[in-house]
């Protein structure tokens, strides 16, 4: 019997279940929006706004309190500046959680939970034809004139430096076959499978 049991497990250790909801509410505060299961979900709202709640109480104490569960700085100044003046004029209910069907690998329910002032970006306009064709001649371009020192720098690699010999071309000998020796004297092939 599941008598006062208040959370769900998420089939998870009680530390690894944790920094989970920790990662979530950080990708939560930094984009707004996150997409999970639904379990996920219902599990990480209450704790994100408590923690929005903190931002909105804005002490030095409500800080430390918020940065249990927020260990970036650069997210937690967000979520006190930018996010909890948002909500200063709501009791409560901060976020909202959308269902979006079952996941196509195992049939796991998703869902979204955003921020309830959440709004999608609006898409950037499509650029004329004009525009497109003289974008990607430029490019072309840029590279015809960036070839020409990529073949300099391997005709400059292919000159030995001071001190050193000369490379063989690949499958040509060095001095060393030439003379007969490039195998060690003594020593021959083993065939596969022997000691």
């Amino acid at each position: 019997m599941r008598h006062g049991v208040s959370q769900r497990k998420l089939g998870r250790t009680t530390a690894h279940r944790v920094a989970m909801l920790r990662n979530q509410i950080a990708s939560l505060v930094a984009n707004e929006r996150i997409v999970t299961t639904l379990p996920k979900a219902k599990e990480l709202r209450p704790i994100a706004e408590r923690v929005i709640t903190q931002g909105k109480r804005g002490t030095v104490h409500a800080r430390r309190i918020a940065q249990r569960w927020l260990a970036d700085r650069d997210l937690l100044k967000k979520l006190f500046d930018e996010i909890a003046p948002r909500m200063k004029e709501r009791a409560g209910g901060y976020l909202r959680i959308v269902k979006l069907g079952s996941r196509p690998g195992d049939a796991a329910e998703r869902a979204v939970l955003e921020l309830i002032d959440y709004q999608l970006p609006a898409k950037a306009a499509k650029p004329d034809k004009d525009k497109k064709a003289k974008a990607a001649a430029e490019p072309a371009e840029a590279e015809a004139g960036a070839e020409q020192p990529k073949k300099e720098k391997k005709a400059k690699s292919a000159r030995p430096v001071k001190g050193q010999k000369a490379r063989p071309e690949k499958g040509g000998r060095t001095d060393a076959h030439a003379k007969g020796g490039g195998a060690k004297k003594g020593s021959t092939p083993r065939k596969a499978g022997t000691s």
